[in-house]
């Protein structure tokens, strides 16, 4: 997924200024909080939530 494509995904979600975020993984990580979860993208390298749409991603970024 790009960074365009998880700006736009923000953006549906009604966060507001994308663009001043300085990387990807804090993009994500207030998605994650507006989405109801917790804001943990590549903080927990065994997470379990397999719910979370970023979940494939972030377990592989964790372990690689």
């Amino acid at each position: 997924m790009t960074i365009e494509e998880i700006r736009e995904i923000a953006k549906a979600l009604g966060i507001q200024s994308v663009n001043k975020f300085e990387n990807v993984e804090d993009l994500i990580r207030t998605i994650q909080l507006a989405e109801g979860y917790s804001d943990c993208y590549l903080r927990i390298p065994d997470c379990a939530n397999q719910k979370c749409a970023w979940f494939d991603g972030c377990i592989n970024k964790a372990k690689g």
